[in-house]
């Protein structure tokens, strides 16, 4: 496959050559993507929260070259670190039985995976048993993406389950089976009024229509695993000690059997440097939203 940039035949949406990734000193938790192809704050109304747009059912998901070195990092939390990676609350299991197939019928279409009766070989060689007993975990090891299931219970959207191996700042423990509003604790923009609105946003979204948006933050190290409690004094990075910037794709999707919504995160971290001119010379918008972050689903 050749260093391109657009989408696979369907299914999932490639953006490069899937062997290509950067490793910092040698270390697998230093994962880097060579571009930024969303840089959503050079647009004012992608900055603006809730910053959310259309895409086909078929883009919710993306691959880009930083596929191989991300998915080894995914395993090995996976395999080490499963119960900070991983929950699933127990009336979630088939939502989260209804994702993973929802996501093999998107990587049918793509010629990167095989896909068996009860495995997947990824696009970097790795098999990956398919343990429908597990699903979240199994997902987990199939693409970049994590994965946060919210559905509705008791008047509200609430997360009741996740596979989440990149958080920026936050921990799942202290968020599954809470509600929208109490999950972005303790994110000041996240007021009354971005609450209701995102509320109205979950209630609308419809199985046939896909949504997405991103945000944008500068980070001193090039970590992607980077819990943090809500009781934990807040991380800034001012602009003079940036290194890298982090910024998420996020995806929503619903389910059209059990009817949760699938909040997909696909995690970017590039250097500054490989940032375009365009990208580079606005980033003191990126110092205006720093601390806390809103990067939880929703």
């Amino acid at each position: 496959m050749g260093a391109s940039v657009g989408r696979a035949e369907s299914g999932v949406r490639q953006d490069c050559d899937m062997g290509r990734y950067t490793l910092r000193h040698g270390e697998s938790d230093h994962v880097l993507q060579d571009h930024l192809p969303d840089a959503p704050w050079t647009d004012a109304v992608a900055w603006r929260l809730p910053g959310i747009r259309p895409i086909e059912p078929d883009g919710w998901l993306t691959r880009d070259e930083a596929f191989a070195g991300q998915m080894k990092l995914r395993d090995r939390l996976i395999a080490t670190r499963e119960a900070e990676v991983h929950a699933l609350l127990p009336e979630a299991l088939r939502a989260a039985e209804e994702c993973l197939e929802t996501v093999l019928a998107s990587l049918h279409c793509d010629a990167g995976y095989a896909i068996g009766a009860d495995m997947v070989r990824r696009p970097d060689g790795v098999t990956v048993p398919l343990d429908r007993a597990a699903p979240l975990l199994t997902l987990g090891r199939l693409v970049q993406a994590d994965f946060c299931l919210m559905e509705h219970h008791a008047g509200a959207h609430a997360l009741t389950g996740a596979i989440l191996c990149f958080p920026a700042h936050w921990t799942l423990a202290e968020k599954i089976g809470k509600p929208l509003g109490r999950i972005h604790t303790p994110v000041p923009q996240y007021d009354a009024d971005i609450a209701r609105r995102v509320d109205r946003l979950f209630d609308a979204i419809r199985p046939e229509r896909a949504l997405w948006r991103a945000n944008a933050h500068l980070y001193r190290d090039s970590d992607l695993f980077t819990p943090q409690r809500e009781a934990d004094p807040p991380r800034r990075c001012l602009p003079s000690e940036a290194r890298y910037v982090r910024s998420e794709r996020q995806a929503l999707r619903r389910l059209p059997h059990t009817g949760a919504v699938v909040f997909t995160i696909h995690t970017r971290m590039v250097a500054i440097e490989t940032l375009t001119e365009g990208q580079r010379a606005s980033l003191e918008v990126l110092d205006q939203s720093q601390s806390p972050k809103v990067n939880a689903p929703g």
